[in-house]
């Protein structure tokens, strides 16, 4: 029986900085699309030339090179257990795509992260990079020791071309037209719980705790 943890919600809404903590506190791999794109990438697989193609070009990768990358990850041996998805599903082809996968056995949670558009803007601009090691810091709440220069690496801090107040607006009406609806779909199938993610990763953590994810 694995244990599958969908973590939802819009941009900045803060799935890779809690997930990643839940992924340490359950010993499940958290599975980040966009991470796992880029390196297969990096590794030049079959996949990854087939998701350059597209990636160079600024376009979404297609679904079905999406999935294949994701069936592919989720077979290796730390993920038999159970896994954490970040960045999945995104629409509803997707989530049919992915329920194939799941046999009945499986328990799968969805949590449903919330929070106002003020504080997702804020999160998203005010967000850093690091070019080299790709380690997240936010300006107000998580700054580096030295400003515009990674903790970890050294490495220089950037901010993402799509992490501006005007751009987060558009990124946040996708999200409610085209994956927002996924939670309808999701209540029919597994459990739903809903967990206010407006203040710090440690509220967030001690709200996910005090839950019973599955039963």
């Amino acid at each position: 029986m694995r244990k599958i943890i969908i973590l939802f919600g819009p941009p900045g809404i803060g799935k890779g900085t809690v997930g990643k903590s839940l992924s340490e506190l359950l010993g499940f791999p958290i599975i980040s699309i966009g991470d796992l794109l880029r390196e297969n990438v990096k590794k030049s697989t079959s996949i990854g030339v087939k998701a350059e193609a597209f990636m160079k070009k600024g376009e979404l990768v297609p679904d079905d090179i999406v999935f294949e990358a994701l069936n592919d990850r989720i077979q290796q041996e730390d993920a038999i257990n159970g896994f954490l998805l970040d960045g999945f599903p995104r629409n509803m082809n997707q989530a049919r795509m992915f329920e194939k996968t799941i046999d009945e056995n499986d328990r799968v949670v969805v949590l449903n992260f919330v929070a106002p558009d003020s504080v997702l803007i804020e999160r998203l601009s005010l967000r850093r990079i690091c070019r080299n090691c790709g380690a997240i810091y936010h300006l107000k709440h998580m700054p580096p020791k030295k400003e515009g220069i990674c903790d970890i690496c050294g490495g220089p801090l950037i901010q993402r071309e799509d992490d501006t107040p005007q751009v987060i607006a558009r990124r946040l009406d996708v999200f409610r037209s085209e994956t927002e609806p996924l939670l309808e779909y999701y209540g029919g199938k597994h459990r739903v719980l809903t967990v206010s993610a407006a203040d710090n990763r440690e509220n967030i953590l001690r709200r996910i705790e005090g839950l019973t994810l599955w039963v």
